[in-house]
């Protein structure tokens, strides 16, 4: 069983700056890939950010330059540093953990920016 735990959502006013946590947990061999996705009632999830086991990083066009994701898939551990936060930023940011054959979700932490 592998679990993962988001900490850090909250309210935060437009142009602040908010950092998420997410921790892995279980029978976890090797990550591959940890990231964030985030969702808004009514839309399909999103790419936010992803880290890959070798350092390599993706962002969504739309958080390139605020947002930036760091940790150690080694240590099962990814983080969220966003910052010029906007409104449309508003979600439920979702960690991800992609072992060998299966992506795990977290339960989600919302985050909400007000203008």
């Amino acid at each position: 069983q592998v679990q993962l735990v988001e900490s850090g959502g909250g309210l935060v006013q437009a142009g602040g700056s908010l950092s998420l946590s997410c921790a892995a947990s279980g029978m976890i061999f090797s990550i591959t890939v940890m990231g964030w996705y985030r969702q808004v009632p009514g839309k399909p999830r999103e790419l936010v950010a992803t880290l890959g086991s070798g350092g390599s990083t993706n962002y969504a066009d739309s958080v390139k330059g605020r947002f930036t994701i760091s940790g150690d898939n080694a240590k099962k551990t990814t983080y969220l540093q966003m910052n010029s936060l906007k409104p449309e930023d508003t979600a439920v940011y979702y960690c991800i953990a992609d072992l060998s054959v299966r992506r795990y979700w977290g339960q989600g932490t919302q985050v909400t920016v007000s203008s």
